[in-house]
């Protein structure tokens, strides 16, 4: 028995070294620099710009006070002239005691040294966008459903953009980084493209024909990806300092999925293979011993950055002003970001207690559904380098997929549940030793993360699998009167209950939808009819899509969190139109509430 164990970190290492090998040409300067410096000491260093961003939006903070304040704002500001001399200027601002400026003082400085946020986005055109594209949602028959839909589809031209000359000309006096392709945007607050948003705002460009525009979106986050070393949250500087939910191969797969295009393929596996050398980093990778004595190698997410987030900055500081030592803030601060990193900000699935935001301990837990998305791009990719006859490299990386699966099985998988479990890691999580696996560190709270394993094909094939997971989903009381619960925890995070998010709904029915169990592809398509219902009826009340909806109440949008509700909505739009493009609508079919 002992002669078959492995040891998962060295086999990998190994793997990874052929890889770096065969595409290290590829690496620019920036990209290896960064990728050696996040080992050894995971901070990114912000901007001159940056901070002094930073402290605008604090003496906003102090001048306006809380009510309706956007710290985000601040940030996304562009300068008119060199910041040196708009730092002078804004040094020589009189204050009070508190070091608040006058609201004329203000207003009068912020007009004369900057242009507004999302001025250094302008419209662009979608060169592939037709009103109504040929053979456009062929299954929904129902008139209203489909006027509905060719309002959705046309949402794309509102959420189109492409980064102003000004950015490419004097990138120093923006925050938003320079992307060369046009992009779309989630919408409202969000005027820049977002990492794991991509993937489902793809998913509708492919049901509305849009093909190039899927593409350029993938061209900027490939360039991100290049430049960094690693695909950033969203295209700011001050993003740089971490991830998102790693998407990118399932992306790339969508679009070679419909159109055939092998060169795209081609052009694009040498940055999926870096993508997976920067999840499999030392700072993302731990070893965890199962009952059988064999180690897996598994991920978890961890931001490059231990100050507040600059976006946020002054929700951080408030929130870390309970931490008298300094070490103790930082940690927090990078359990801030790394939960940031992970899309659910916030959620009471990172907390320790979930009624106290300051408990976060993401970096120590071991998430099912990260853990899935690498499992997706191991199996990607291995897809990928066989389309274009680079079958060592597929052979390779569905190896690793076999083995992580293995892991899904004895480290995060509970019988009596019937779900996957994030796995909490023991204290000293850095350790470079294996940690033995523990049932009591499974996490038995209930989270919609815990049925995303079902997205993936080598787990809905297994009928008897799908079929315990389905009656699990069925009993766990996140099925709700609009959609799937993200918790079961009503804590006023916006990751939790009463929320639902488009992105948690299309996994989850997915993954059903395509399994041969005749009651999950029911309940499948029960879900996606009381997600898409609900989207109508609030569209049809605020004309808007929006971020999130409240699933206890249909046709209500969410709330909670950090910020008001935004519309728009990227990923909204693109689940509406992938759940129509799959189940169509029946002709006498009513769509409102029932």
């Amino acid at each position: 028995m002992a002669t078959l164990l492995y040891n998962a970190k060295r086999e990998k290492q190994f793997l990874l070294l052929i890889y770096v090998i065969f595409f290290l040409q590829s690496l620019p300067p920036m990209a290896v620099a960064h990728s050696q410096s996040a080992v050894s000491g995971p901070v990114i260093p912000t901007t001159p710009l940056v901070s002094f961003l930073e402290r605008v939006q604090k003496t906003a903070l102090q001048t306006y006070g809380e009510s309706n304040f956007d710290p985000k704002n601040y940030v996304d500001l562009s300068l008119k002239s060199n910041l040196s001399a708009t730092l002078d200027e804004f040094d020589k601002l009189p204050r009070m005691e508190n070091g608040s400026v006058s609201v004329d003082n203000l207003e009068y400085f912020i007009e004369k040294y900057f242009q507004d946020a999302g001025d250094d986005l302008v419209y662009s055109e979608p060169i592939d966008f037709v009103p109504e594209p040929h053979n456009f949602l062929p299954k929904v028959e129902n008139p209203e459903v489909r006027g509905w839909a060719l309002e959705v589809h046309a949402l794309w031209k509102n959420l189109s953009r492409k980064v102003s000359s000004l950015v490419h000309d004097h990138p120093d006096l923006h925050t938003l980084l320079p992307l060369s392709e046009p992009v779309i945007i989630p919408g409202s607050r969000f005027r820049e493209v977002y990492y794991w948003d991509s993937y489902w705002v793809i998913r509708g460009l492919l049901a509305s024909k849009m093909y190039e525009t899927a593409k350029s979106i993938v061209t900027n986050l490939i360039f991100l990806l290049d430049t960094y070393g690693h695909v950033l949250n969203g295209a700011r500087v001050y993003y740089t300092n971490r991830s998102q939910p790693p998407l990118l191969s399932a992306m790339v797969y969508e679009i070679y999925n419909r159109t055939g295009d092998v060169e795209f393929v081609r052009k694009s596996l040498p940055s999926l293979i870096k993508e997976y050398r920067f999840w499999n980093s030392e700072i993302h990778e731990l070893i965890i011993r199962d009952a059988e004595q064999s180690d897996h190698s598994l991920n978890r997410y961890y931001a490059m950055w231990n100050k507040p987030r600059p976006e946020s900055s002054t929700i951080d500081e408030k929130l870390a002003s309970k931490f008298k030592n300094v070490s103790e803030k930082q940690q927090f601060y990078r359990e801030l970001a790394s939960t940031a990193e992970s899309g659910w900000d916030f959620s009471t699935r990172w907390m320790r207690n979930s009624s106290d935001l300051t408990t976060l301990a993401t970096t120590t837990i071991l998430p099912v559904d990260l853990n899935i998305f690498i499992l997706r791009m191991e199996l990607d990719i291995a897809f990928l380098a066989k389309t274009i006859g680079e079958n060592t490299v597929s052979e390779d990386f569905l190896r690793a997929s076999q083995k992580r699966q293995k892991a899904f099985s004895s480290i995060f998988w509970n019988e009596n549940m019937g779900q996957w479990l994030d796995y909490w890691l023991n204290n000293g999580a850095d350790s470079e030793e294996p940690q033995p696996w523990k049932a009591e560190n499974q996490n038995q709270k209930v989270f919609a993360s815990n049925f995303v394993p079902l997205w993936i094909d080598v787990f809905n094939s297994d009928v008897h699998l799908v079929e315990k997971v389905t009656k699990s989903l069925q009993t766990s009381g996140l099925l709700c009167a609009a959609g799937v619960a993200t918790s079961l925890t009503n804590s006023g995070q916006q990751w939790d209950f009463p929320n639902g998010w488009a992105p948690l709904q299309h996994m989850i029915v997915e993954g059903l939808s395509r399994s041969a169990s005749t009651e999950a592809r029911r309940v499948a398509k029960d879900i996606a009819e009381r997600w898409l219902r609900t989207n109508y009826v609030a569209y049809k009340k605020t004309g808007a899509m929006h971020e999130k909806y409240n699933v206890e109440k249909c046709g209500d949008y969410g709330g909670g969190g950090e910020y008001i509700p935004q519309t728009g909505f990227g990923w909204s739009n693109g689940v509406v139109l992938a759940f129509l493009e799959e189940f169509g609508w029946p002709k006498h079919t009513d769509i409102d509430c029932n």
